[in-house]
């Protein structure tokens, strides 16, 4: 990575996150930076680890972030107490963004699931309180799904009423709702559109508080969602967006090669198969034993390697949570599972396909996912030239939102101007206050 604040390439990639939300007030660059410094002098204080009697780098990061957003609400209470909106508004969006940064090195701590109740009950308080304190505030929604309901937020435009465009934000395997946000759902919302985050199977709270996981055929989630939002008046039928971050890669085209209400769809990145971001980690060796068929050896090795390494036994049970499976053997069987290969073919939708120079989970997917597809497709590359390389462009989001939205204003007839009603031009803006 071009950029380094902490010798751990997880954290590294958070922190990178973290400071391109700043570009949507998700984060200070202030205080990222000043964290990440700290953390980084620490290096994770693991002087007494085998006696129990320091904390490893996972655990400084979760206490590092969890106290930061702390911090941070009580911030955002205090304004809220004193009547000031926007200043509460923007501190509980920051505290959101810094508790789901606490929540990835959980799994390392003592009693990790009740850190992570904790830590992500804070969060969603945080986003909660800041989605309903925006202008307009956010329609807190349910979705029917099979025997239950997906949650969601519904946002929507200042001082536009009727039957919008609207963005459907199709999360990825871990990443908290607020930074499906600033990634995709603040910059709809700035051109006119309204957007729809929800917590999908494998999510958030639906895994997090009723154990639902994820399943392959995403088009029996999609679906439920556009049989919402074309039944609703404020939304227009005609022009929905599905738009996925990170894994929903894969789960955006899936859902298209059998929902075709979508007018137009975004994969940043494209993924074509899920279990490649596995591999790299395992080595050509396991994936061979894997691939043998031998379940005893296989589990035998993982669970050997994971009993000497508390850090890969931690990174392994985090992603392995959104499918509960615990086997490394039937994990990795399942996750074979989500390959848009066999469906591809029935895609017609017009499809962005989003291309990071350094994409690290699924390097060359993106182009892979382009090629396999019969109907309307671009492929946009983002360079390290420009800032905009890694996966899901983390610091790179004017030039993500221009080249993204532009292409969606264009197929769907959207004039972005309009959600700019009100405002007058730059110039006149500017003279208001000379």
């Amino acid at each position: 990575m071009t950029y380094r604040f902490s010798a751990n390439d997880q954290f590294n990639y958070e922190i990178l996150l973290a400071l391109g939300s700043a570009w949507r007030r998700g984060a200070d660059v202030g205080e990222v930076l000043s964290t990440a410094a700290t953390l980084a002098a620490d290096g994770g204080d693991r002087s007494g680890d085998e006696n129990g009697g320091g904390k490893s780098e996972e655990e400084a990061w979760v206490r590092a972030w969890g106290g930061l957003g702390r911090a941070v609400r009580e911030q955002a209470e205090k304004c809220a107490a004193q009547g000031r909106a926007v200043s509460a508004r923007d501190a509980y969006l920051r505290a959101a963004g810094y508790f789901g940064m606490a929540m990835v090195a959980v799994d390392a701590c003592p009693d990790p699931e009740a850190r992570l109740r904790e830590l992500f009950a804070e969060h969603r308080t945080c986003f909660g309180r800041f989605a309903a304190a925006g202008d307009p505030p956010a329609e807190r929604v349910t979705i029917p799904y099979e025997d239950r309901t997906m949650p969601g937020y519904l946002f929507g435009p200042p001082d536009r009423t009727g039957a919008l465009p609207t963005v459907i934000v199709n999360n990825g395997s871990d990443g908290p709702i607020s930074t499906a946000w600033t990634l995709l759902g603040a910059p709809a919302v700035e051109r006119g559109y309204r957007a729809l985050l929800f917590d999908g199977p494998g999510q958030q709270s639906l895994l997090f508080e009723h154990g639902v996981t994820f399943r392959p055929d995403w088009e029996q989630v999609i679906t439920p969602v556009v049989d919402f939002l074309t039944a609703r008046a404020d939304v227009d039928a005609r022009r929905l967006v599905l738009a996925g971050i990170s894994q929903a890669g894969y789960g955006v085209p899936r859902a298209l090669a059998f929902e075709h209400r979508i007018a137009a769809a975004v994969a940043d990145p494209g993924v074509v198969e899920v279990v490649a971001s596995w591999w790299p980690h395992l080595g050509p060796d396991l994936r061979a034993l894997w691939e043998s068929g031998d379940r005893e050896a296989f589990d035998r090795i993982l669970y050997e390697a994971m009993a000497e390494s508390p850090a890969l036994a931690a990174r392994w049970r985090w992603r392995a949570k959104p499918y509960g499976i615990e086997s490394p053997f039937d994990l990795l069987t399942e996750v074979s599972r989500y390959t848009v290969l066999p469906v591809a073919h029935r895609i017609t939708t017009p499809l962005l396909i989003t291309d990071p120079e350094g994409e690290h989970f699924w390097p060359g997917a993106s182009a892979r996912l382009h090629d396999a597809l019969p109907g309307p497709k671009e492929l946009i590359r983002f360079t390290e030239a420009e800032g905009a390389h890694l996966h899901c462009e983390p610091l790179g989001r004017a030039r993500f939102e221009q080249r993204v939205f532009d292409w969606l204003d264009e197929r769907l007839g959207v004039d972005s101007g309009a959600g700019l009603a009100g405002r007058g031009s730059p110039l006149e803006e500017e003279r208001k206050f000379s």
